[in-house]
């Protein structure tokens, strides 16, 4: 850039920031304001009308839900997979296998060491999930053990992910503050879609099209 542009756009800032100046002074506006942060952490909803919630709002995203029991887990887990046709599958290292026991095909812990493009081949990730907002429909995965690196519910175009009564809460704030800010985390709210400027709806973008999700209760 030349020279004298380059002076002329300093200058423009400079005028651009006194003039805002100005008007700040002109307007007796305080120029510090502390920020309320009142949010609603808490809420009265059972745990029966939490999963309500959600799963009217995963249905709404068009994502796939199993209601289930801890005890029947496993198997609704295979159910699923066959139903999709799934043959290979690859779970977080920190979930216990005895999960797809049941599952007719091949199972294997995620390594964090493995080529994330592999990936893309498999039919189907499972998870774990680390939180979830029912009000917004909101699950979060906090990298570790039990939700995998990132890229396990990103890269394959189909991910199993498991919700947890005890993990489900109802608004975004309690949700937050049970994210460690130290942690890469990813937050998933139905199948990955996006739409271009002609309103065309376009699946799998940026993650798997096909989520299903298992509520347990």
């Amino acid at each position: 850039m030349a020279p004298n542009v380059s002076s002329r756009n300093e200058d423009a800032k400079k005028e651009i920031l006194k003039r805002v100046r100005d008007a700040q002074q002109l307007s007796e506006a305080p120029s510090h304001v502390e920020a309320v942060r009142e949010y609603r952490t808490t809420s009265d909803h059972t745990p029966e009308q939490l999963r309500e919630i959600l799963i009217d709002r995963l249905l709404d995203y068009k994502a796939s839900v199993v209601e289930t029991s801890e005890a029947d887990l496993a198997s609704n887990i295979a159910k699923i997979l066959a139903e999709r046709g799934a043959k290979d599958i690859v779970y977080a290292p920190g979930l216990d296998a005895s999960l797809f026991a049941e599952f007719d095909g091949e199972a294997r812990a995620d390594d964090p060491a493995s080529d994330p493009r592999q990936l893309g081949d498999i039919g189907a990730a499972v998870t774990d999930s680390q939180v979830t907002s029912a009000q917004t429909g909101s699950i979060v995965l906090e990298s570790g053990d039990l939700c995998g690196r990132r890229a396990l519910s990103l890269v394959p175009d189909r991910h199993v992910v498991i919700v947890r009564p005890d993990s489900l809460v109802y608004g975004v704030p309690e949700m937050m503050s049970r994210i460690d800010p130290e942690k890469p985390a990813t937050m998933i709210s139905g199948g990955s879609a996006t739409s271009d400027i002609e309103l065309v709806r376009v699946e799998g973008v940026h993650g798997p099209r096909d989520l299903i999700v298992m509520v347990v209760h």
